[in-house]
């Protein structure tokens, strides 16, 4: 049929056809090889979080070119922050970065990433991020694409020293602590009023003394200016970040098995990278904090135990009383007591 379509024209004709032909095939191929994802992120651009997730960006498209790139557009002023995931889901965007702890009411097996002793690396070698990505695809329709940032523990920070008990621990009773889903049934167990607060507007409650203190990470309270009115940080430490990167699932699913192959080996990658980086940096951030006055008041023996036990059981029973259908596999692999 082409040889009948090209008899009109001259040999000479036909050769400079078939090469246009050939170029803009090329050029066709060439223009869609590089599919993009476009990513929006949980937390203000200035967070070290946000930071971190812009090198993950930086890692996948300077090592991705030509199969799979991502643009970041914004943070929680594109969408409220437990919007974010639907947006994915319904594809206004395409990637989110971001913890999972907000959509605990769809998937509750989010908590396993809070109350893993595990690393992100471990996890994705244990076949624990396996069941993760089943869960997400089957109760938030996204990808789970891998854990970043792991190994950040979570503390309580307050404006004033509180109490001792009698077997050696501490007295939250009462105190109005800042808190997010992710620990706000440990806080309820120890005493404390949680106060659900948007992180953009934990500054001025700090600065307007509306609350005793709020728990945070190990880093970052000078980073948001929160090291001005927070005196004490109590330790240990509980608790690990749950912080995913995760795509559309009909954006994923198109993409080629060259690029899909490629976007999962970098993001392992990566959260070997951001492990180790995040461990360096708490160490800076604990010794800026304790430079600027900040005291850390340590829990030990007995009563750091039962601090640590209330923490961890808060979640996983959380997600045992949600009645998972992966609660024993997800244990199994993320917590080791």
């Amino acid at each position: 049929m082409l040889f009948d379509l090209l008899r009109p024209f001259s040999a000479l004709s036909i050769k400079k056809l078939s090469a246009a032909l050939i170029l803009a095939a090329g050029t066709t191929t060439s223009a869609t090889a590089e599919e993009t994802l476009r990513a929006i992120t949980a937390f203000p651009d200035s967070m070290i979080l946000t930071q971190s997730f812009k090198r993950y960006v930086d890692y996948v498209n300077e090592n991705g070119e030509g199969l799979i790139r991502i643009e970041y557009i914004g943070g929680p002023e594109m969408f409220p922050q437990n919007q974010q995931v639907d947006a994915v889901r319904r594809g206004v965007v395409d990637m989110y970065y971001g913890p999972l702890a907000y959509y605990l009411g769809s998937m509750p097996e989010g908590d396993a990433w809070t109350g893993s002793t595990v690393t992100p690396m471990e996890a994705r070698a244990n076949g624990g991020l396996a069941i993760m990505q089943e869960a997400a695809r089957k109760k938030l329709g996204i990808v789970i694409n891998g854990q970043l940032d792991g190994g950040i523990k979570f503390h309580i920070y307050t404006i004033n020293e509180p109490k001792r008990t009698e077997d050696g621990g501490f007295d939250f009773d009462g105190l109005r602590i800042r808190t997010s889903p992710l620990y706000t049934t440990f806080f309820e167990s120890l005493g404390i009023i949680p106060v659900n607060m948007a992180v953009t507007d934990v500054f001025t409650g700090l600065e307007r003394s509306t609350f005793d203190g709020t728990g945070w990470t190990a880093n970052g309270i000078e980073d948001l200016s929160w090291d001005k009115f927070l005196n004490y940080r109590i330790d240990p430490g509980f608790f690990q970040t749950d912080l995913a990167v995760a795509t559309n699932v009909e954006k994923y699913d198109a993409l080629s098995d060259e690029a899909k192959e490629l976007l999962t080996r970098l993001t392992a990658e990566y959260e070997q990278i951001s492990y180790d980086y995040f461990q360096a940096e708490t160490k800076k951030s604990e010794d800026a904090v304790k430079a600027s006055g900040m005291q850390f008041l340590a829990l030990e023996g007995e009563a750091e135990q039962k601090y640590l036990n209330g923490a961890f059981d808060s979640v996983w029973k959380r997600m045992e009383d949600a009645g998972s259908e992966y609660y024993d596999g997800l244990r199994a692999a993320y917590y080791r007591p």
